[in-house]
This record gives C-alpha cells, structure tokens and sequence, in this order.
C-alpha cells in the first residue's frame, strides 16, 4: 500500500470521506441489483446536432466552455486549452471495451480536438479515466489526485518504459498529485484541488486506495470550477468562500437512481442547484448526464428534473444551464456570448 500524509480524509492508506461514507456495501451493491428498477435507455442515439467548433482564442477575462459528453469539456481561455476527465470510449470500463456502452458519440473526435495543454482527471473511475484517451495527449500537463498518477499512460515521448515504471506517477515529470487544497502552477493556471464527496476503485481490491477531487482554476482573469464526481456536501460552501468570485460552475447532475443508494456519491439535479447556491458561481453548467447509463433513471430525467429544482430553489434558468452536446458558449465576467 501506498502511503500518504494522514489527514480528515485519509487514514495514511485509504480515503474516506469527513462526511459521508466512501461508497457502498456489497451488501448494498447486492440490494440494489436485486430491486433495481431500471428506466430504459436507446441502444444508440444519432450524432448530436452540428454547432459551431470551438473558437481558437478567445480574450482575457473570458472562457469558451464546450460539453462533449458525460463529464468531458474542452475548455479554452486566452493562454491554454484544458480538458476535463476525458473518456473518448465505447464503453466506461476496463480497456474502454467492457461495462456500460456510450450511448452518445462524443460531441468532437479526438482527431479534431486543438492542442490540449492541461488534462484535469478527478479520480479513478472508468467513466472518469480512460488510459487510450489520454495517450490523445501526449505530453500535456496532468493533474490529479493523490495516487491516481500510478493508473496514467507514460508520455508517448517516452520510448520503452517498465511495467514497474509505468506505475510510478513521478516517472512522468509532468503529472501533478495533489491532496485537497493543494495547488500546482501549469503555465499560467493556478489549479487547485478541492474537496469532493465520491469514493475510487478500479478493481475490487483497490477501493478508497486513491484519492478523488473537484478543481479551481484560474486562469487568464476567469475562474472555473470542476466538481468531478461528487454527492451533496458541506464543503461547497467552503469551497465558495476560498474562491469568492467563481465565474463558471461545472456540476453533476445524473447518475442519481436509486437515491437510498446514491445519495453520498452523486447529487440530483435538486442537489447539484443546492451546491449552486452553496458556491455562489455567475453560472453553473450540467454535466454527467445523457452519455452512459449508470444508474436507474431515464436519459432525459436529469434534464427535465433541473428544470423543477430551479423552480424550486428560485434560481433563474440561465444561472444554471445545459449545454447541448458540442455545443460551446463563453463566459466572460460581465457577458456572455455564443460563437
């Protein structure tokens, strides 16, 4: 076992969570699959509607946020291009061939993509990291949390590297771990890792073995929070006070049936607009949602359920809004604008 500083969130071995179980039983696993009442997805659905490409620069103060799927965004200010747990797969599980089948195709192919200069990854899971969509990469900068170095590709700049060193995340010089509240410099972003409410497992043996995070970064005078996978927690609302003036929200909103046993690790959309609130962002952006069915709900519930939880919290429809796929809108401190 690795070691690691011992802390509200870490034994010195295993994460857990101040506030919340880190996961679920087998037992409960068990109980679920046994009275799971799963809404149908379609096998497949058509590309999405065709929107206009990313823009290739955009001004200080300003950034260009593109949903290509699930939790993938192609983010863009004025000096970087980022991208957020980008999972290119067929499938969200092991070698992207196994477990549960894309149903979206992503919104832009890894092909078209610009040149990425920062690839944030939350944690450890299959929908969340796929080793073939990184190497997509190549050298850019990583940054992750604690631990989750050990499951990333070597630089393709690299020409023979052992199975042993493809473990050891301080082999590539260019991945960052970090612990909650830890902060690297990637150029001219400040990446912060923050606090999230989940757990991390890529086999049965590994459980809460590795860390999982959300991400401030500031870049260029913008501000973007990723939340990753996260379940409703107290920290949101430290979160906002660390980072007052948070111009874009990136939040969960699927994934969420049945809540008996997904309330600690994912939010519903009722939950993702209480952290809006918690966080106090310009604008707060849906993801996680309507690309691989995880959990019991319909594809199109998310959607229709954030509809009725900003009725219900009061909040405006574009204070939290959802992008369609591939479709890109940039934030700027004062206006907003589609390319």
């Amino acid at each position: 076992m690795a070691r690691f500083p011992v802390s509200d969130h870490c034994d010195g071995e295993r994460f857990f969570n101040p506030h919340a179980p880190a996961g679920r039983s087998f037992a409960d696993v068990w109980r679920w699959m046994r009275t799971r009442e799963r809404t149908p997805w379609p096998a497949s659905l058509p590309p999405p509607r065709t929107h206009p490409p990313p823009p290739a620069r955009v001004d200080p103060g300003a950034a260009a946020v593109t949903f290509i799927g699930h939790s993938t965004f192609l983010i863009r200010t004025r000096s970087m291009a980022l991208i957020t747990d980008s999972v290119f797969t067929a499938h969200a599980g092991p070698f992207g061939r196994l477990g549960p089948p894309r149903v979206r195709p992503p919104a832009i192919a890894l092909r078209d993509l610009p040149r990425v200069d920062l690839v944030l990854v939350s944690h450890n899971h299959y929908d969340h990291l796929q080793r073939s969509s990184l190497r997509a990469f190549g050298d850019a900068a990583i940054v992750t949390a604690l631990g989750v170095g050990r499951h990333l590709p070597p630089p393709q700049s690299d020409p023979v590297v052992s199975a042993f060193r493809r473990k050891m995340s301080a082999f590539r010089r260019n991945v960052f771990e970090l612990d909650w509240w830890q902060d690297v410099r990637v150029g001219d972003a400040t990446v912060t890792a923050v606090p999230a409410q989940h757990f991390s497992a890529r086999t049965p043996w590994d459980r809460n073995a590795t860390l999982w995070c959300g991400f401030v970064v500031q870049a260029d005078g913008v501000t973007i929070y990723f939340a990753g996978d996260t379940g409703y927690m107290p920290q949101f609302a430290e979160i906002g006070r660390r980072f007052p003036s948070i111009d874009v929200a990136l939040l969960p909103i699927g994934a969420y049936e049945p809540r008996w046993f997904m309330t600690p690790i994912h939010m519903n959309p009722d939950d993702a607009v209480r952290a809006h609130v918690d966080l106090r962002p310009r604008v707060s952006v849906g993801m996680h949602f309507g690309t691989f069915q995880l959990t019991d709900e319909g594809i199109d519930d998310p959607v229709r359920a954030l509809d009725r939880a900003r009725v219900g919290h009061a909040i405006a429809p574009e204070a939290f809004r959802v992008l369609d796929f591939g479709e890109t809108a940039i934030f700027a401190a004062a206006v907003e604008e589609h390319p």
